[in-house]
């Protein structure tokens, strides 16, 4: 009588499912639409776009100040430890908020919660974003070889929460502010659930950055000029990601007065980036396995600067739409990359830290790509973004140059 037997690479992909892919679904689910909703909640409470702008800002300012603190606490604590507490409490939070908008649904209670549920909510989001990417590095060094593949699922699920959380969001505050607040509550307290199961990560506290955001920057920093690789990358897609910033900063304008189109138009340009980005995480999957991290990344890299500069200059918004989308997947792909480098040169001991840092630099880019647009005239934007784009292709060159004679990326 024979005994079916699990094939190890099933038994490896379900341990990933229940241990990091499905603990992740739930909080990018909550991050979606915490980042998208709240805004958008602050609007339906106050009908006042300048303080929907400040709860944007309130959002994104804690958010990028909390890197430091997150890189090193996830460093000393474990991965699992922070994603576990960093769910848990944005439940608590959310839940709390959910019942002070249901007593007092618009009254001056009801701004100053809103308010509040903007700056909490993108702290306590951004420490279980380290923690789970750090979770996810993990399981993409055990991986090996094959950690390009864990990178592509995170990534794709990433995209799908982002494609997904905001028309949910949306959706639900037509039913009122509870229950999107409370949806979201329910996620991240099965995302806090989820994470008791994820492995823990070697914890090092005699190398690991002391508790201060100053400590942790300066180890991430420090540990990405020890890996030259790392730090080339990480600079050539800092300036890839000022031009595709100005894309989105500049989309409004360019659609709306260059091209005539309804603002509508300026979400179809970028759920059709959203749906390109997910088939290009996917292809690159099967891609890396064939033919490796460098010839994949290039190839990315050369299609993203193409991309950009023919969208600076496109005639018409159905070419626009077209170019930003294959632009959007042409990054996705060499996102695949960016991680499954970090997965493989960061030491684990100072990966949060490293992380952070990272991230910090990758996301520089994006109020700047906002300033410029605010002092381009609309008919000079095109200009601009050429210049951005020869930027890019300079940038991605230096870049995917410097990894093809990393001899620990050859694979």
């Amino acid at each position: 009588m024979s005994v079916a037997v699990t094939p190890r690479h099933a038994r490896h992909t379900a341990g990933l499912m229940r241990s990091i892919y499905l603990p992740r679904t739930a909080d990018a689910l909550a991050f979606a639409m915490s980042t998208y909703g709240i805004p958008l909640l602050v609007l339906a409470t106050t009908h006042s776009a300048a303080l929907t702008g400040a709860a944007f800002a309130l959002e994104w300012i804690p958010r990028l100040a909390a890197f430091g603190w997150a890189g090193s606490v996830v460093d000393r604590r474990g991965a699992a430890v922070v994603f576990h507490l960093a769910s848990l409490g944005r439940a608590v939070v959310l839940a709390t908020g959910a019942v002070l908008l249901h007593l007092h649904s618009s009254d001056a209670v009801a701004i100053v919660t809103v308010m509040v549920l903007a700056a909490t909510t993108g702290v306590l989001t951004e420490f279980s974003y380290i923690a789970a990417e750090t979770a996810g590095a993990a399981a993409g060094r055990k991986a090996g070889v094959h950690a390009h593949r864990v990178q592509a699922v995170l990534l794709g699920i990433d995209q799908t929460a982002t494609l997904a959380g905001p028309a949910l969001a949306g959706l639900l505050l037509l039913a009122g502010a509870p229950p999107m607040l409370a949806v979201i509550t329910v996620l991240s307290l099965l995302a806090a659930l989820l994470a008791l199961r994820t492995p823990p990560s070697p914890v090092t506290p005699a190398l690991a950055p002391k508790g201060t955001p100053g400590a942790g920057l300066l180890t991430g920093w420090r540990t990405i000029r020890s890996l030259p690789a790392l730090g080339w990358l990480v600079a050539g897609l800092t300036l890839s990601n000022l031009a595709t910033g100005l894309f989105q900063a500049a989309g409004p304008v360019i659609v709306v007065e260059r091209f005539g189109q309804s603002t509508a138009a300026v979400g179809l340009v970028w759920s059709a980036a959203a749906g390109a980005t997910l088939l290009s995480v996917t292809l690159c999957r099967f891609a890396l396995d064939r033919l490796g991290l460098w010839p994949v990344g290039a190839a990315c890299a050369a299609i993203a600067s193409l991309a950009c500069l023919a969208a600076a200059q496109a005639p018409d918004y159905r070419s626009y739409l077209v170019l930003v989308a294959v632009l959007m997947a042409a990054d996705g792909g060499m996102a695949v990359v960016l991680r499954t480098v970090r997965s493989r040169l960061i030491p684990p001991e100072t990966f949060g830290s490293t992380l952070s840092v990272s991230i910090l630099i990758l996301l520089l880019p994006f109020p700047v790509a906002g300033v410029l647009t605010a002092l381009t005239p609309p008919d000079a934007m095109g200009h601009v973004i050429t210049a951005c784009a020869a930027l890019q292709a300079l940038g991605l060159f230096c870049a995917f140059a410097r990894l093809r004679s990393d001899p620990a990326l050859r694979s």
